[in-house]
């Protein structure tokens, strides 16, 4: 009776989202109930008697369905199908299909499948009840032999081959975590060979008050991996405020080169998706596309800045100061001999048409750019790290592409050892004066080792200090560990950039190789200062990421952004006037607001809005170089139209960006607005990356208004 209450008292529950804990909860329900109506759970299958023992159900409806007037007839056919349907309905009604039945069988942890003979045997572990034979019920023997099949499927579950040793242990350990699951489920009936061919049917070792909802387990990185098929991680950074001037006059951050972010949020809206909000960095926007900014006569000075005033398209009572900045480009006839190591994820996540396969095309492109002397190694890595490829110059081009024709996935994500033996491999083959460069290839899932985006901080800032540079590539969706990519390369002397089309492959690493592969300046910082005099507030857009605190500025030991031969680097500020009716911040009651710094007030420096400068490191130095620039009425132009055609392109994807992240400063600036902007400073466009920028907001504009 107590049994009977309990499994009404399940059956008015709205069923919850099904989830593995749920399923195995239901299925020792289920056969719990099952043993209890057909009263055989505590008995073998045959008697003394001769006679089967069977339900009083089954005396009466057996020899009714053998009677010569049924059998084959219309009427069994009307009381057989709404039966069976009856019986299949009650299988699955709390969302608990059969085949998710067999995919727990095959879940069951070791120390469970050792207690039972079958297990040990290495005989197939089933779940459903054993079908007897004879003159059962149809309904009876249809469950039998939709089971079969399923039972064999348990089987091979429980013997995966090595390409599936991943997903075998990311089940092994979410059913291993599910309190009370696994015991019940471990304990219930199973078939092995025994003299007789039939084995007794096992009890349950769960009490029926086990059904109770178990928490949920705790995180763990492959069981997750299990529950949420989404795990894109994404550095979560709220966007720059609005900063006063009187008190806080200096903004300080890091150079940023990667893409990364602009190629993902294409990737979104092109599938059909508005981007996740923290996925989008507007810096790296801005900096995907090529401009053309003025750059440096020679590479004594390394950087040009150019600063353009101009009205804020989205606030008539703001302006934009844009700061354009220029690296010297190396000449492909004098570009260094390059030492690269290929460090690539084969692990079982990366089994994806948009992963591997894709990768591997990436690499025969950048292969095909390196030049004869040019040498690559390979690293693979997947639960155990191992040399694909010894260096090798490029002059065996066959060998090395073959190397990476071969590369097949399987196993868990073993990243750290991986990238030791990268390490280690890139410092064997140290080129001095020339470029030394772990290329890292992963779609980010780390899960074996140290695996924490610390830990692995810690690896790479470590390694950095022997003159290895690292790019990060990131490959498809789903479990795109985008946080820990933007920690490795901007800790490791890096850059970041998302490969989702062979196309961007081509433009990471063939159109842009000299950007991607040959540093010109370690530790980029930027730095500005404000005039109170001019200026009564400002906001930095984007990199927000990319922040340092004002004395990092002059501190060499400070690490931050590195700077390839023809990166271009823009930075934007939403500034405030003095007198604006913009200005956010009231002036300060006790303070001296209203009083300028004796320096700002001197005549040299009264016509200023603004003072920039640059600290930079040549390769293998140690000692950092400032460059300045000072900003004045000279910068200004007086209409956003009167904008050079770069800047205000660049501005359009500025305010794109901010409305893709939910920046309130755009909220009233539309899509359409963004598209004339863009549509009307679009160029030359030589490879169409403006154009396809258009049809971005356009897809943007259409999913918005769903």
């Amino acid at each position: 009776m107590t049994v009977d209450k309990e499994l009404e008292k399940l059956s008015r529950l709205t069923p919850p989202a099904a989830t593995p804990e749920a399923r195995a909860r239901a299925l020792t329900a289920a056969m719990q109930a099952f043993d209890t109506a057909e009263n055989n759970a505590p008995a073998a299958q045959g008697n003394a008697k001769g006679w089967r023992q069977s339900s009083i159900i089954n005396w009466i409806w057996s020899p009714a369905m053998n009677k010569k007037f049924l059998a084959g007839s219309a009427l069994a056919t009307l009381l057989v199908i709404p039966a069976a349907g009856y019986l299949a309905i009650e299988l699955t009604r709390n969302g608990l299909p059969i085949v998710d039945q067999t995919e727990i069988a095959g879940n069951l942890s070791k120390s469970e499948a050792s207690k039972q003979p079958a297990a040990a045997a290495g005989q197939p572990v089933t779940v459903a009840p054993q079908a007897p034979a004879g003159n059962d019920s149809l309904a009876e023997q249809s469950v039998a032999d939709t089971q079969a099949p399923q039972d064999k499927e348990a089987s091979a579950l429980a013997k995966p081959d090595a390409s599936q040793t991943s997903k075998f242990d990311a089940n092994a350990a979410l059913t291993n975590k599910a309190e009370g699951s696994a015991a019940a489920l471990g304990a219930a009936k199973r078939s092995a060979p025994a003299a007789s061919g039939i084995v007794p049917q096992q009890q349950l070792a769960e009490p029926m008050a086990a059904i109770a909802p178990s928490p949920v387990p705790p995180a763990d990185a492959r069981v997750q991996m299990q529950l949420d098929p989404n795990r894109e991680r994404f550095a979560n950074a709220a966007a720059n405020p609005i900063k006063s001037v009187a008190t806080d006059p200096v903004s300080t951050f890091s150079a940023d080169v990667d893409s990364a972010s602009y190629a993902f949020v294409r990737r979104s809206l092109t599938g059909g998706a508005m981007p996740d909000p923290q996925s989008v960095r507007v810096e790296e926007m801005i900096n995907y596309f090529p401009y053309d900014w003025p750059g440096p006569d020679n590479a004594d000075q390394p950087f040009k800045a150019t600063v353009t005033v101009m009205p804020t398209p989205w606030n008539h009572d703001t302006e934009l100061m844009h700061v354009a900045i220029k690296g010297y480009d190396i000449a492909p006839a004098i570009t260094p001999h390059a030492n690269l190591v290929f460090l690539i994820d084969v692990s079982g996540s990366m089994d994806e048409p948009d992963k591997l396969p894709l990768l591997k095309s990436a690499f025969r492109l950048l292969v095909n750019r390196l030049k004869a002397d040019d040498t690559v190694s390979i690293v693979t890595y997947a639960g155990n790290a191992g040399t694909v490829l010894t260096p090798t110059r490029v002059v065996e081009k066959s060998k090395i592409l073959s190397a990476i024709d071969r590369l097949e996935p399987g196993g868990s994500t073993g990243g750290a050892e991986g990238i030791e033996a990268a390490y280690d491999l890139a410092k064997q083959g140290f080129v001095k004066d020339g470029v030394n460069r772990v290329m890292l290839a992963t779609d980010g899932d780390f899960n074996v080792g140290p695996s924490s985006d610390e830990d692995l901080k810690r690896i790479i800032e470590e390694r950095r200090k022997d003159g290895i540079f690292l790019t990060v590539l990131g490959f498809g969706r789903g479990n795109l560990n985008d946080s820990l990519m933007q920690t490795l390369a901007q800790n490791g002397n890096g850059s970041a950039a998302y490969i989702d089309t062979l196309a961007e492959a081509q433009k990471t690493l063939v159109e842009e190789a000299g950007s991607t592969l040959f540093p010109i300046a370690s530790d980029v910082k930027f730095q500005v200062e404000f005039n109170p005099e001019r200026i009564a507030e400002y906001r930095l857009i984007g990199y927000e990421t990319r922040a340092l605190n004002r004395e990092d500025f002059n501190n060499d030991r400070v690490d931050a952004g590195d700077i390839g031969s023809g990166h271009s680097v823009t930075a934007i500020y939403e500034i405030t006037p003095k007198g604006s009716p913009a200005v956010m911040n009231d002036d300060l009651r006790y303070g001296a607001a209203d009083k300028v710094p004796a320096e700002a007030s001197d005549s040299a420096h009264h016509g200023e809005l603004a003072f920039v400068k640059m600290r930079y490191k040549r390769p293998g130095e140690d000692k950092s170089a400032l460059i300045t620039t000072p900003v004045n009425d000279g910068n200004a132009v007086a209409t956003v139209d009167a904008a050079p055609q770069d800047v205000r392109f660049s501005v359009a994807v500025a305010a794109f960006g901010q409305k893709l992240g939910h920046v309130a400063a755009v909220d009233t600036y539309s899509y359409q607005a963004i598209a004339d902007l863009a549509a009307a400073s679009r160029g030359t466009d030589t490879f169409g990356y403006r154009s396809d920028f258009l049809g971005l907001v356009r897809l943007a504009d259409g999913l918005s208004q769903r």
